[in-house]
C-alpha cells in the first residue's frame, strides 16, 4: 500500500513537471496567431453560406412553381418556408461576420 502511494505521488510530480516546462513560452503570440487564423475564414465562410442561400432559393423556387402549377393548395405554406430558410441563411451569416469581427 505505501509503495503504491509512492507511485502515485512521484507521478504526479512528474506530470506538474513537465506542465511547468511547456508553459514557458510566450503566450500571447499564440492566441493573436490564432486570433488572426480564425478571422481570416470568415469571408470565405461567409461567401460560402451566400451561395448556399443562393442555391436553396432556385431549388425552393423550382419547388413551389411545380406545387403552383400543378394547382396544390399548400403552395403558400412551401414558399414561406423555403423563402425564411433563405432568409435565414442570409442574416445568420451577416450577424454572425458582424458580432465576430
Amino acid at each position: 500500500m505505501k509503495k503504491q502511494r509512492k507511485r502515485i505521488l512521484l507521478s504526479a510530480m512528474v506530470m506538474l513537471t513537465g506542465l511547468g516546462a511547456m508553459a514557458q513560452g510566450d503566450g500571447s503570440a499564440g492566441i493573436t496567431e490564432a486570433t488572426q487564423m480564425v478571422t481570416s475564414y470568415f469571408d470565405p465562410a461567409t461567401q460560402l453560406i451566400y451561395a448556399i442561400g443562393a442555391v436553396v432559393g432556385l431549388i425552393g423556387g423550382v419547388k413551389v412553381y411545380g406545387k403552383f402549377s400543378s394547382g396544390d393548395p399548400d403552395t403558400s405554406k412551401t414558399a414561406a418556408s423555403w423563402f425564411g430558410a433563405c432568409i435565414f441563411l442570409i442574416v445568420a451569416a451577416t450577424i454572425l461576420r458582424s458580432f465576430f469581427l
